[in-house]
């Protein structure tokens, strides 16, 4: 049994896509530090249907789930319903946060959309929508958190990164041939881009700007079409604790670094926690077929 930190007592955080599987673990870890984490998605109470594939796709997972799992671990959660392709219902979410608790301290990007298709195949709707899940909703809720943050003298962001966005190796594999996730990848690639530069803008403001992402894949309810039946995933833990390693620390020590779950634990030597904070979870190492580029301290 470990006793948890609570090094985030008196924090208020936003958490987006936070309605199961990454978001959902995140929200968990940030919470069971003691925070009061704010947790958003399209489904409330019922499970909201997307078009994926080109057809009607329901997903499980709602907020009051998300909420309830927090509450019966001893932690605070709110949930609030917002669609992030409305911009009426994005541009509002960091307001109703601060309505609410009179603050924000972290706001962690994770609200996704991934409908794989290859360049010459991809609607121009599934475009736009990758575009604003990935670059255009973190950039207009930095944008709302920001000076919420700079008035407190603080503040934490972590987006949540891709390692598709690293440059793809050579001789190219066969799954880079078949494609599909070229635009994800590269918008993916901007926001680890946008990242750093907010970070160098920031960092005089004790705001601090990173990139969190898986170092191979995680199985969610989300991802499980994208990631083949015998692939090797990882633990969603290893994520949701280097997020939380994001989320505490002056900008001055730890700002505008792209870090990925199995690799930045394992380098920082962090105690990884389940996502109640009640247990420790097995030192891991990266896999030895993580992509090459990785840094493992992050860059």
């Amino acid at each position: 049994m470990a006793d948890r930190q609570d090094v985030l007592t008196g924090k208020v955080a936003l958490v987006t896509g936070a309605s199961r599987g990454i978001g959902r673990a995140i929200a968990q870890r940030l919470a069971a530090e003691g925070a009061t984490v704010f947790v958003s998605a399209r489904s409330l109470d019922t499970v909201a249907s997307s078009q994926r594939f080109g057809a009607g796709q329901t997903v499980p997972g709602t907020l009051a789930e998300t909420v309830s799992l927090i509450e019966q671990a001893g932690g605070k959660a709110v949930a609030i319903a917002a669609d992030l392709e409305k911009p009426e219902e994005r541009d509002r979410l960091v307001e109703r946060v601060v309505e609410q608790a009179g603050r924000i301290d972290i706001l962690v990007n994770n609200a996704g959309f991934a409908d794989y298709a290859r360049v010459d195949a991809m609607s121009l709707d599934t475009f736009e929508r990758t575009l604003t899940h990935y670059l255009r909703a973190p950039f207009a809720l930095a944008q709302a958190a920001i000076p919420h943050m700079k008035a407190q003298g603080a503040g934490w962001i972590v987006n949540i990164g891709s390692v598709t966005a690293l440059p793809p190796t050579r001789p190219f594999p066969d799954y880079a041939k078949a494609g599909g996730d070229t635009i994800y990848a590269s918008i993916k690639a901007a926001l680890h881009r946008f990242t750093q530069g907010l970070a160098a803008e920031l960092v005089d403001h004790n705001i601090a700007v990173n990139v969190v992402g898986p170092s191979t894949a995680i199985r969610t309810p989300g991802a499980s079409q994208l990631i083949p039946d015998d692939y090797p995933t990882e633990d969603v833990e290893y994520l949701a604790e280097t997020v939380l390693a994001m989320s505490h620390l002056p900008a001055a020590e730890r700002t505008g670094l792209i870090a990925f779950s199995m690799h930045y634990p394992h380098h920082e030597k962090l105690t990884v926690r389940t996502l109640d904070g009640k247990s420790v979870m097995p030192s891991a190492e990266p896999p030895i077929f993580s992509h090459p580029a990785i840094a493992p301290g992050g860059f």
